[in-house]
This record gives C-alpha cells, structure tokens and sequence, in this order.
C-alpha cells in the first residue's frame, strides 16, 4: 500500500454526539488529499466507538483504549500509527475546523516547514475560564523556552512525518509538542485558523490543569536546556552551595578562634546545610550524567539529529567549471 499524503490523528473521549459531523466534515475538507484518518478513542464511557463503527469510511482507522490514559498518550498512539509524509493533529470536539488542513498543509509543502501550527485567531472558549489561563500560560511557555507561538494550546497542526514520530510524548506535554519539535531542529511557523464554540459535550479542560502546566514546564525546561549535561545544572548549584557553606563555616572558625561563642547561631546551621546539600547536588548530577550515558549508549540512540545528507556536490560543481 502506498502511503498517504497526510495522516490525521484526532483523539476523542465521550464524543458521541460530535462523531457524525466530525467524520463527515473531515471527509469533505480532505476529498482532494490522499489521506488517512486515525481515531484514538480515549476510554470513553458513552457510544463514541459504536458511532465511529457507523460512520467511519475506508481509509479510517480506529483505535480503542482499555481505559482514559489522557490526550498526550492518545496522540503518540495516533502517531505511531500513522504512515503518511505529514501527519496532521486535531481535536474530536468539534472546536478546530478540518477545512484549514489543506491551506496548512499545502504551506508546509510550498514553503517548505516542519511543523504549521495553528493560532486561534478568534476563540471561541470562556473568557475567565479558558482565555485568560491560557494567555498567561502561553506568555509564560514562550518567554521562558524561547520558542516563539502565540498558541500553545492548539492541538491543530501540521508536521513532517519524521519530526511528530521522533518527539518522545509521555505524561501531559501536548501542549509543549512545538518545545519538543524545536529540540528535533524543526522549521516552525504559525497560521490563523478558524475556531468554533462546542456544541455538544463537556469541556475536559478547566482552570486546574494551570498547575499541572506549570508543573510540566519545570521539566521542559529542564528537557531543553539540561537533558544531555544535567552535571552542569546539579554541579554549578552544588558548588556554589559548597563555597557558600565553606565561606560560612570558615568565618565561624576564625570568629571560634578569635574567642566568641558560635553555639547555636543560626548560621552556623545555614552552613552545615550548604555543605551537605553541595555534596548532594554534585553527586546527583554525576548520577544524572551515568543515567544518560546509559540513556543513550543501551539503546544506541544519537546526541544529535542530521536533517539531510548530501553526496558528490563537490564533483558536480567541479564538472561545471571544466565545461566553462
């Protein structure tokens, strides 16, 4: 079998009543791509598989959890399944628009991007609820990673094949999967896309997963900056805990000398503390360091990632200035 253009994963959870218009929407905005349609039902507890059974077509695939496992996992599934050059994200809900796909995919072709991702340009979600978290959410991801969206929140996007089946999605990062492309080295750029109110079910989100985002972030940062040489965040705040607490101590040893009683200052404490906590975070790091060793060198996984190889350049230019 040939492979398909492009790959659409939507995940879905207590759907039923969206199933319907979502396939049939979907269809319609695709009718000119050679496409496939990958459904990750999420351990719904209503009729959301029965109503894919119904109306799903040939080129749909359906794939039914045990039990809800969350949307990060839902969507990694759906990527490893896909077999397409670009593989398409979206949600079931009814909220992102099918008809943007090929716009989006068309410019990642044309000009040549990794990943397109979507910015809902006019939201159609709560105000108090939704909007505002999500702005400070958003402001806060992309001043502290550096990387440059508007919308973090948008599960409508468009990637190359390669780069959405090499992210690495685990726990609740979906929002961070433009982070995650950019470690890969991805060529990002970013779209208006139309966004429609629910209609029928629930909203999944709420204004708790704040915390879990800010949460998720801490490791992210961690991922970007820290994840091949974690000795050099764990060993610089381990030295500079061990001089702080050398310093400490040494002034309570020439105070000692000098004659003044240092039982029971609180300093004395505050350097003790630094000491043994210096040796820890150093020890810790090295740790770190053995475990990505171990990391990459079992598995026989790359430090890095080559984006194209190229051969007999030289030869041909070489050809060229002999004919002139």
């Amino acid at each position: 079998m040939n492979k398909p253009l492009l790959s659409v994963v939507i995940t879905v959870y207590n759907e039923e009543e969206n199933i319907k218009p979502l396939l049939d929407a979907t269809y319609a905005a695709l009718s000119e791509i050679d496409y496939e349609v990958i459904l990750i039902e999420d351990g719904s507890t209503d009729r959301t598989v029965a109503e894919v059974k119904k109306y799903a077509n040939e080129r749909t695939k359906l794939i039914v959890f045990n039990r809800n496992f969350g949307q990060t996992t839902a969507l990694a599934a759906g990527i490893d399944m896909a077999t397409g050059e670009y593989i398409a994200t979206m949600d079931g809900d009814l909220q992102n628009d099918p008809t943007d796909l090929p716009f989006m995919l068309n410019k990642a072709i044309d000009e040549e991007w990794d990943v397109v991702a979507g910015r809902r340009a006019k939201r159609k979600d709560g105000f108090v609820l939704r909007k505002i978290p999500s702005k400070i959410a958003n402001w806060v991801i992309r001043n502290t990673t550096k990387v440059y969206l508007n919308d973090y929140g948008c599960t409508l996007r468009v990637y190359k094949a390669e780069i959405a089946q090499n992210m690495g999605l685990y726990g609740e990062l979906h929002r961070f999967i433009p982070v995650l492309a950019k470690q890969q080295g991805a060529k990002m750029t970013e779209v208006d896309v139309k966004h429609h109110p629910r209609i029928h079910g629930t909203s999944k989100y709420g204004l708790s997963r704040t915390f879990k985002v800010m949460a998720d972030l801490i490791l992210m940062l961690f991922f970007q900056k820290y994840f091949q040489r974690p000795i050099h965040l764990f060993g610089g705040l381990g030295l500079m805990a061990l001089v702080l607490g050398f310093l400490i101590n040494l002034y309570l040893l020439i105070i000692k000398i000098m004659g003044e009683d240092i039982w029971g200052r609180p300093i004395m404490i505050v350097g003790f503390i630094l000491l043994l906590g210096g040796i820890q975070l150093i020890t810790t790091g090295i740790i770190a360091e053995i475990i990505v060793r171990t990391y990459f060198e079992s598995q026989d996984k790359k430090t890095y990632s080559v984006k194209a190889v190229y051969q007999g350049i030289m030869e041909e230019v070489k050809s060229v200035k002999s004919e002139v």
